[in-house]
């Protein structure tokens, strides 16, 4: 049976609408990161998701190949997420500067995948493809407590969630923890190009602590 993260893991990658607390482990990925609005065509960010992906398929697909991977077990590649900020501010996201973001955008790793296996991946990725993958990177991240809910609609519709977040917190008696190793973390379970803007959904998460 291919095992799905999304559906193994139902509370990191499928909450309800309503905001909860949860902690989240060290988890290692496999990340890029960069800077920009990611709607601009052709831009860095768009660029990020080919490299992205053709590491993360690299993987996936490697039982085919004569490189075995030790605890190697058929998976579904788990959903993009990133990491998101901008210079100056106090870890909120303000929207109407997107040309000011900056990002750390990255998939799961299996647990079998280890950094020798993701330098083994980039090798094989570079030779093959003939492409450049020196940008990607073997990212371990540990978030800890978190708030966290399904968002719902476009993504420029995100604040009104966020609203419902701090709301939440406030009444926990909790805040928000952002900073250079904390950032406001989205994970994508829908593909913009074929679904509406009003039925996408991404689970907005914020580090927090008590106030």
């Amino acid at each position: 049976m291919t095992f799905d993260y999304k559906k193994e893991y139902k509370g990191f990658y499928l909450p309800p609408k309503k905001p909860g607390i949860i902690d989240i482990p060290e988890i290692n990925y496999i990340a890029i990161q960069g800077k920009g609005d990611p709607n601009e065509p052709d831009g860095e960010y768009k660029n990020a998701m080919g490299l992205l992906y053709g590491i993360a398929f690299t993987l996936k697909m490697s039982y085919k190949g004569e490189h075995k991977i030790d605890g190697y077990f058929p998976y579904v590649v788990p959903p993009l997420e990133g990491l998101w900020y901008q210079d100056g501010s106090d870890g909120d996201i303000d929207y109407s500067r997107k040309q000011d973001l900056r990002w750390v955008s990255m998939i799961r790793l299996p647990e079998f995948v280890t950094r020798d296996e993701f330098d083994w991946a980039v090798r094989e990725a570079t030779e093959r493809k003939k492409t450049d993958f020196s940008k990607v990177e073997f990212f371990v991240y540990r978030e800890g407590l978190c708030a966290q809910c399904m968002h719902v609609g476009s993504y420029d519709a995100e604040p009104a969630t966020l609203q419902k977040i701090h709301e939440f917190l406030h009444e926990q008696g909790y805040k928000t923890d952002l900073s250079g190793q904390r950032l406001h973390h989205e994970i994508y379970l829908g593909d913009p190009r074929r679904t509406a803007p009003e039925k996408l959904r991404t689970v907005i998460r914020l580090p927090i602590r008590e106030g």
